[in-house]
Parts: C-alpha cells; sequence; structure tokens
C-alpha cells in the first residue's frame, strides 16, 4: 500500500511539473508574438503540404501552387480603411468586450438551437487569432477549450492594436494568400497601404469563406456583403474610429 501511495505521489507531482511547464511555454509563446511576427500559422502549413478538397466551381485549379504569399505588414502600413472593415464586418464589439463577445455568442446558439444558419459574429477577432496562430484547424471539445485559454492569454498580454494587426496580417483572404498585403497584390494589383474603402470593404466581406469567394472578382453575395460592411463603417465613425485605437495603445 506505501508503494502504491508512493506511485501515485510521484505521478502527481510529474503531471503538475508537466501542466506548469506546458502553461510557461503557452505564456512565453504568447508574450514572444506580442513583439515578434509570427513566421507562420498552422493553416498556413496546411495549405502548403495540400489544396483544400473543394475546388469551388474551378476557382481553386489543381495545378495551383501552393506556395505561401504572407507579407506581415504593421497595421501603420496598410490603409486604415481594413482595420476598420475588419471590424465591422467581424467584430464590431471588438474595444468593448475582453475576447468573448456573450450577445453575439447567445445568438449564435439560440439560432443553431432553432435549426437557423450560424450568424456571423460569434467567435471574435481575439478567438480568430488564438485559433488561427496558436491552434491546429478542426473541431474538438479540446480544441475549444485551448482556443479560449489562448484568446484568455492574447487578451491579457497584447495591446487591442496588436491583436487586430496581428489578425490582418493571418486571416486567410484566398487559396494560400494570407494578410492585407498579400491579399491586396493578389487581388487588387496594389499595396495594402493604397486600398482604397471600397477594396478594403471587399476584402472584408469575403473573410467568411475566402476560398469560395474571391475579392478579385466578386459575385453579387460578395457584393451585398460588401455594401453591408461599409454601412458598418460609417456606423463605427470611419477611420477616426481605428486611429483613435491607434493612438489609445
Amino acid at each position: 500500500m506505501k508503494d502504491l501511495a508512493d506511485r501515485l505521489r510521484l505521478a502527481r507531482q510529474v503531471a503538475l511539473q508537466a501542466l506548469a511547464a506546458l502553461f510557461l511555454m503557452s505564456v512565453v509563446w504568447v508574450l514572444l508574438y506580442r513583439w515578434v511576427s509570427p513566421p507562420a500559422t498552422w493553416l498556413m502549413l496546411e495549405r502548403r503540404s495540400h489544396r483544400p478538397e473543394a475546388n469551388y466551381g474551378g476557382l481553386l485549379p489543381v495545378a495551383a501552387s501552393r506556395q505561401i504569399n504572407y507579407q506581415f505588414r504593421y497595421i501603420d502600413e496598410v490603409s486604415p480603411h481594413l482595420p476598420l472593415a475588419l471590424l465591422a464586418a467581424e467584430d464590431q464589439r471588438f474595444l468593448q468586450h475582453r475576447g468573448f463577445d456573450m450577445d453575439a455568442i447567445q445568438k449564435a446558439a439560440k439560432s443553431n438551437f432553432e435549426g437557423g444558419k450560424q450568424l456571423r459574429g460569434g467567435s471574435t477577432i481575439t478567438q480568430q487569432v488564438a485559433k488561427n496562430v496558436f491552434l491546429w484547424q478542426g473541431r474538438s471539445y479540446v480544441r475549444k477549450a485551448a482556443e479560449a485559454y489562448f484568446t484568455v492569454l492574447i487578451e491579457l498580454l497584447w495591446s487591442k492594436q496588436r491583436i487586430l494587426e496581428v489578425y490582418l496580417n493571418v486571416a486567410e483572404m484566398g487559396d494560400c494568400v494570407f494578410g492585407a498585403e498579400a491579399a491586396a497584390q493578389k487581388h487588387f494589383g496594389k499595396s495594402a497601404k493604397n486600398l482604397t474603402q471600397a477594396q478594403a470593404a471587399m476584402l472584408a466581406a469575403v473573410l467568411p469563406n475566402p476560398l469560395k469567394f474571391q475579392a478579385g472578382h466578386p459575385g453579387p453575395t460578395a457584393r451585398a456583403k460588401q455594401r453591408r460592411v461599409m454601412r458598418n463603417m460609417r456606423r463605427l465613425g470611419g477611420t477616426a474610429f481605428v486611429r483613435g485605437l491607434i493612438h489609445q495603445d
């Protein structure tokens, strides 16, 4: 009995030490990306290794290059219309919440329960950064728990400006196209610094499915979403809203 108790005590100590090590590693990892640009994300690696199963009506040719197009830009190196458009499309309460928008989560849950389509906005920009930068793709309770954990860490250790800055760089905006600069060059042939309001709104409008809806060749659905994004941009107060965010941080 004494030997069993000793083994259990040792196992408990090892488990606690392993958990402490994982906690410290995750904190260091998140803290590092507060200043260092992520060299890649798990989704980038997945896209690099193979193309998506669906070709979306021929929009993703089988012979398309799997070279990742990703060029990190700081938030003051892109048009102020783009971060505003992302907030208008994805997370209008970004400055009010601390990583979780409970109103949006409740509305999404209600819609799912009633059999409707899941509402956009259930997942905040912070949650999407946690998912895109630190976690693997897929759906499971373990992954959702890890996403919540990293969301809390990001909100604690990063500024709101840094969260938005990383998001606009790692968001998938086309097949093997990630972030503002790569998307602006790919879809509009210009730097992200020179995006117009309409172009920024279009990039934000296709984010629900940037492989199906291409910003460079939008259809009626993408155009309708673009108009809604532009209305929300005006409702937020225009680019002054983003300038205030940058000045605040």
